[in-house]
């Protein structure tokens, strides 16, 4: 049997069992109670009994798990306060994996346009409901002719393509042009805030994510997110199409001992926050499914109302560190809180989330048969790794002996929709002097040659209808649903 997790101590020691944490949870507090160190314990205890995490470094102080602790006071403080003894605390480091988007403070991570799909890339650009539909035209299209969008200059040519030649479309459905420009001007965007960097290949490989050390150890992969967090969309966009990738890879496993990985959405009201409602049914019906694939996933944000009421419904196991209320928004929101809770007679939960210390939190947990325990008041065991962030040199060092290293840090571009379609463009143009030539009496004898349009139109149609037993399935979220690469 896999080792309980220790949360913390009061009353008596508050355990997180292994074989529940797929059943997701729920970190909540204000800025400044104790939720950053919280998850870095459960991230690290998660990583010593051979479970893989996933974790976004939104404020930059995360990634001091990759180091031993140890000469830190409060910590020493808390240690014997708690009475931790070897079996629930001892000062080492992670094997952690550092990523960025950017590919500053890690090693590159992306993804396709084609995997990513039309759904989460039109919420991504921020799309009207006719965009949206445009933007899945030009999908199917592409899907259909095989015309891989890899990166944004794909997507660049084929939204050109199909505004010079409405017609190429037309069995889809009808396209403005209007839109199309639409889109095109929020692609530039995009591109100008950086998020096309994460378009393009070698296209993260969610194996890379599931390692072990030899130790026996999960690797904590931690997304560089101090820079990524100033442009939410691109922020709650990628880790939706990460969490989606997961769902729709991974084989079913029914329960399990403990989970096979355990993700972290930090600042999680960025994923609600706007979404229309098809989007948030899906988001639901993921988080509920994903579980059977052994993925835990626990959300992290000030206060449980960030989560809508579907979702915090599947949210197990809770730690709720301290909420202030100055205002009636903040009341109502400590109320929710504490109604989220099974009751503990010795104490009033709402009166006491507004006076719990830092470091202290009120936390339920899910026991044996799945019933989440009362709420009890805990002060949180400290992780062993180092509190705080790293040094340049010492991410430098960690990153010379990655596991994946060379693997993504170059990016390729091989052939795609940019090469086909502007390659069909230019012989195109090259044919249109030789049909200018060709003179009026051509077309009075009945030639059968077509004009450059007129032969793109029908090689299109001609492809389209040769691919019909080989239409590409996307998942529930969007994402290409095998053999994508």
């Amino acid at each position: 049997m896999t080792h309980p997790i220790l949360i913390g101590k009061g009353q008596y020691p508050i355990h997180l069992l292994p074989a529940m944490a797929n059943r997701h949870g729920l970190v909540a507090g204000a800025t400044g109670t104790g939720k950053t160190v919280t998850l870095q314990r459960l991230a690290e205890s998660f990583s010593r009994i051979g479970v893989p995490v996933f974790m976004a470094d939104v404020k930059g102080d995360l990634a001091g798990i990759a180091l031993p602790g140890g000469g830190n006071a409060r910590v020493e403080a808390r240690v014997a306060e708690l009475g931790l003894g070897p079996e629930d605390f001892s000062t080492a480091a992670c094997p952690v994996t550092f990523w960025d988007i950017l590919g500053e403070q890690g090693h590159p991570v992306r993804t396709t346009l084609s995997e990513m799909g039309p759904l989460l890339l039109a919420r991504l650009l921020g799309l009207n409901e006719t965009q949206e539909g445009v933007l899945n035209i030009a999908f199917r299209l592409a899907d259909d002719n095989g015309w891989l969008l890899l990166d944004v200059k794909d997507l660049r040519a084929l939204l050109a393509h199909l505004a010079d030649n409405p017609g190429a479309a037309s069995d889809y459905g009808h396209l403005s042009k209007a839109s199309v420009g639409a889109i095109q001007r929020k692609l530039l965007t995009l591109e100008g805030q950086g998020a096309g960097m994460l378009f393009g290949e070698p296209a993260l490989d969610i194996a890379d994510l599931m390692q072990t050390d030899e130790r026996g150890h999960g690797y904590i992969n931690l997304l560089a997110g101090d820079k990524l967090i100033h442009t939410p969309a691109l922020y709650a966009t990628f880790l939706l199409w990460l969490l989606a990738e997961l769902f729709e890879q991974l084989p079913e496993v029914g329960d399990v001992d403990k989970p096979r990985l355990v993700f972290f959405f930090d600042e999680a009201h960025l994923l609600f926050d706007s979404a229309p409602k098809v989007l948030l049914d899906k988001i639901e019906q993921v988080v509920r499914l994903i579980r059977s694939k052994g993925v835990g996933v626990y959300f992290v944000t000030q206060s449980p109302a960030d989560v809508p009421d579907d979702v915090l419904g599947q949210l197990g196991n809770r730690v709720q560190h301290a909420l202030r209320a100055f205002t009636p928004r903040d009341q109502k929101a400590v109320r929710v809180a504490a109604q989220t809770f099974r009751p503990n007679p010795a104490f009033d939960t709402e009166a006491l989330i507004t006076n719990l210390g830092v470091g202290e939190a009120l936390v339920s947990t899910l026991d044996a048969s799945g019933t989440p325990t009362r709420v009890e008041q805990v002060k949180v065991a400290p992780p062993g790794s180092r509190i705080g962030p790293i040094t340049p040199a010492e991410r430098r060092a960690l990153m010379a002996e990655s596991l994946v290293k060379g693997v993504y840090d170059e990016a390729v571009d091989r052939e795609s929709a940019y090469e086909i379609l502007t390659g069909r463009a230019a012989q195109a143009s090259r044919e249109e002097p030789a049909e200018r030539d060709a003179g009026p009496e051509t077309t009075r004898r009945g030639s059968s040659r077509q004009s450059p349009l007129e032969a793109f139109a029908t090689s299109t149609l001609r492809s389209v209808g040769s691919q019909l037993g080989r239409t590409l399935v996307r998942g529930l979220l969007g994402s290409l649903l095998g053999g994508k690469r």
